[in-house]
C-alpha cells in the first residue's frame, strides 16, 4: 500500500488511540508505526507535541519516568506515532525499571507494524553508556532507527555541531554506517519539518 502526501507533510489530525503494555493490546486497526524513545526527561513528550502541533497531546512533566505505557496516536488516519516509556530512570524501583524494560522490549521486538524507531538524545550531553548500549542492542536485533538530538536551542551552532560530531565519533567505533540524525527543539520548532518529511519519505515507499 502506498500513502500519498504533499511535498511537506502536514499533520491535520492527531488522535489518542490507546495505551498498552503488550503488543496484543495495541489498537485493532493496524497502520505503520513510528515510535519515539529516549532516556527519561530527554524532552520526548514536548517534541511529540511540537511535531503534531498540539499542546498536551503527549503528557509532559518535570518528573522523569511519567510515561509508563505504550501510547498510540493516530496521525492523519494513516499512521501511528508511538510514545514509548523512557529508559534509565534510576530513581524508580528495580521492579519498576524491570517492568518498563519488559514493556519496551515487547513492543520493539514484537510489533510487526513498527517501521522506524526514533532514539532521542539530549544535545547538551555526551552519549551516555545507557544510550550506547540501547543503540547497540537495536543493531543486534536489526531494528531500524534514527537519532534525534533534543533541546538543540540550548547550544550555539558551533557547540551543537561539535557535540553531535563527538557523539558520532563514539558510534563510529562500532558502526560502519551511522543512522539518519536530526537536530530538534520543541521550543523553536527546529527539525520538525525535517523529521516529518523523513517519515513521509518512508511512508511513500510502503
Amino acid at each position: 500500500m502506498r500513502y500519498k502526501f504533499s511535498v511537506t507533510m502536514i499533520i491535520k489530525q492527531a488522535l489518542f488511540a490507546g495505551s498498552s503494555q503488550h503488543t496484543d493490546q495495541k489498537p485493532k486497526i493496524r497502520h505503520p508505526e513510528f515510535a519515539f524513545i529516549g532516556r527519561s526527561n530527554v524532552g520526548k513528550s514536548s517534541l511529540i507535541n511540537r511535531l503534531c502541533g498540539i499542546n498536551g497531546l503527549a503528557h509532559t512533566s518535570s518528573t522523569p519516568g511519567k510515561t509508563q505505557l505504550v501510547n498510540h496516536f493516530l496521525i492523519n488516519d494513516a499512521w501511528y506515532l508511538v510514545d514509548l516509556p523512557g529508559y534509565g530512570y534510576a530513581r524508580m524501583s528495580k521492579k519498576g525499571r524491570e517492568k518498563l524494560q519488559e514493556i519496551i522490549s515487547d513492543y520493539i521486538l514484537h510489533s510487526e507494524e513498527l517501521v522506524l524507531l526514533f532514539v532521542l538524545l539530549d544535545a547538551r550531553h555526551d552519549l551516555q553508556q545507557i544510550d550506547h548500549d540501547f543503540i547497540t542492542e537495536l543493531g543486534e536485533e536489526g531494528i531500524p532507527f534514527a537519532l534525534i538530538y533534543t533541546k538543540c536551542d540550548k547550544l550555539g551552532v558551533n557547540a551543537l555541531k561539535a557535540q553531535v560530531e563527538r557523539n558520532a565519533d563514539v558510534l563510529r567505533e562500532t558502526w560502519e554506517e551511522l543512522p539518519p540524525t536530526f537536530c530538534s527543539s520543541a521550543e523553536t520548532g527546529q527539525g520538525t519539518e525535517e523529521i516529518l518529511d523523513y517519515i513521509e519519505s518512508i511512508l511513500t515507499t510502503l
